[in-house]
């Protein structure tokens, strides 16, 4: 008799992940590997009295969800230092900042997360007359909006103008550093995102990542491990350190933590008029990119890093910064087909020439899109925008994520992390149907997905794109029982209400890890 499963998931829709179409069958599973998959019903010599068998009707079966932009440095924002949710104006704020402050060593920082954005605080010297000598940053609830001293701006070199997490990067040193409190967070973190049905990310963490990876490494020997976390070095205060690099990718080499190469920005937002474009902006014909970037600086770091084996991911949102990076990447060395050696990526490409998908395809570049960035828009505000800096006309080549997979490019997705917060059903209403959150008029539905991309996205091209191809992304005999469980068909839900789908179980190494 052959070996029998520990767990069993039966449905009338498994999604394998390999690019066929969901099937009626089931998925076995045996000390963390998927045993077998098959159509129909499980053979009986795979099931005795200790197998656990979940019956799961027309719910979906996939592979766990790979997200391939996250930042739980800046989800901690939103927990770090006192609670000030319940403050009724800033001097409430401060009040309960300085009671805070008053339990804390002389020596440290007063942190605080929380208080209502709508709420108007003023500026540094407001904050000075409860702090004049301690600095004291205090995030508003969802962290874009900030009230900070003088004393803080001095310590952290940065004020309450800025407006990138990026220039948060000694703050989050300190806040990494305290491992009382990071560690403990980052296991809420995991629980969040399992919660959610992912089971790995490419997580960015700013230079060396401070002393967290002293964390990630002991919860790995610990056992203590939900989320496979491959992360990636972001250079902000220097340049790419490409020793810490190699004693990084020496250091882990586990099934839950690993060094995933380098990330970096290299233009900006459109919408701000630091996308890099290759025709001047509409509303403003001598610029076409309203930000320097230093374009030797990257070239000299992706052709350093690629001699060593890394991978690199760069940001590219305007299309004059997405040909730049393509040019960059063609340097690089090559495998035998022609394509990329190393896997590198570009993230999101938000408005693109159809010219350089190709290409992009051709080269073996994998694009991390974020299928759920339309979720943070409206209709008349994004297209009005578009219209203004773009014009209708090119406008068409917005989030033209149809052609990218026509062209051959992989996909795989990402969050950016807080900026959304993973959610599959809803990646799949904005990827699939083009709608805004409000509905209505698609936007380009020509440049759509389908449900099936959407999901290969999130869990082949996912793994393949974190290098773990091999051991996860796809439900196949051998490979780590990492699966998420939707409550719906998502194939046969109606799309206009998919968003109501939800995560109903998470298995990492076919352990429970989220139960709805």
């Amino acid at each position: 008799m052959g070996e029998h499963a520990q767990m069993i998931l039966k449905s009338n829709c498994i999604f394998d992940g390999t690019g066929a179409d969901p099937f009626c069958g089931y998925v076995a599973i045996a000390d963390g590997k998927i045993l077998q998959t098959g159509v129909g019903q499980p053979d009986s010599q795979l099931v005795d009295k200790n197998t656990v068998v979940y019956d799961l009707g027309d719910q979906t079966v996939c592979p766990g969800f790979s997200d391939a932009h996250t930042f739980f440095t800046g989800w901690s924002l939103n927990y770090v230092g006192v609670d000030l949710s319940a403050a009724a104006d800033s001097a409430e704020i401060a009040r309960i900042a300085l009671e805070y402050a008053q339990k804390l060593p002389q020596e440290r920082a007063v942190w605080g997360h929380g208080w209502n954005p709508e709420l108007s605080t003023g500026g540094p010297e407001e904050l000075d007359r409860f702090f004049p000598q301690r600095p004291a940053v205090l995030f508003a609830a969802g962290a874009e909006k900030f009230w900070m001293n003088s004393a803080a701006i001095r310590r952290y070199g940065f004020d309450n103008s800025a407006d990138c997490n990026e220039v948060f990067w000694k703050l989050m040193e300190e806040i990494l550093d305290d491992h009382a409190f990071s560690a403990p967070l980052f296991d809420k973190y995991m629980q969040m995102l399992n919660s959610r049905g992912i089971t790995s990310v490419k997580e960015i963490g700013y230079d060396t990542f401070s002393s967290f990876t002293d964390v990630l490494e002991q919860k790995e020997k610990a056992g203590e491990m939900t989320l496979r976390v491959n992360f990636m070095s972001q250079p902000v205060k220097e340049g790419a350190n490409l020793e810490y690099g190699q004693a990084m990718r020496k250091r882990f080499q586990g099934d839950f933590v690993r060094f995933s190469g380098y990330n970096r920005m290299t233009d900006g937002s459109i919408s701000q008029m630091n996308g890099f474009l290759k025709q001047p902006y509409l509303c403003a014909p001598d610029t076409c990119c309203a930000q320097e970037i230093d374009w030797a600086l990257i070239e000299n770091e992706v052709m350093r890093a690629d001699e060593l084996g890394f991978r690199f991911s760069l940001n590219a949102q305007g299309d004059a910064a997405l040909a730049r990076v393509l040019d960059i990447y063609d340097q690089c060395r090559k495998a035998p087909d022609g394509t990329v050696l190393n896997r590198h990526a570009v993230t999101e490409a938000e408005f693109s020439d159809p010219q350089d998908l190709e290409r992009m395809g051709r080269m073996g570049v994998i694009c991390e899109f974020y299928p759920q960035i339309q979720a943070i828009a409206d209709r008349a505000g994004k297209v009005g925008m578009i219209e203004e800096k773009l014009g209708a006309e090119r406008g068409k080549g917005y989030w033209n994520r149809r052609k990218m997979a026509d062209s051959g490019v992989r996909l795989c997705c990402g969050t950016d992390l807080p900026l959304v917060i993973d959610d599959i059903p809803q990646s799949l209403y904005h990827s699939v149907t083009g709608k805004f959150p409000e509905g209505g008029e698609p936007f380009h539905p020509e440049n759509t997905l389908t449900v099936k991309e959407v999901l290969l996205a999130w869990t082949s091209g996912g793994a393949y794109d974190f290098y773990r191809e091999k051991e996860v992304g796809t439900l196949e005999a051998g490979k780590r029982a990492d699966i998420a469980v939707l409550d719906a068909n998502v194939f046969t839900h109606p799309i206009e209400t998919i968003r109501d789908v939800k995560v109903a179980l998470t298995l990492v190494d076919g352990r429970v890890v989220y139960k709805a």
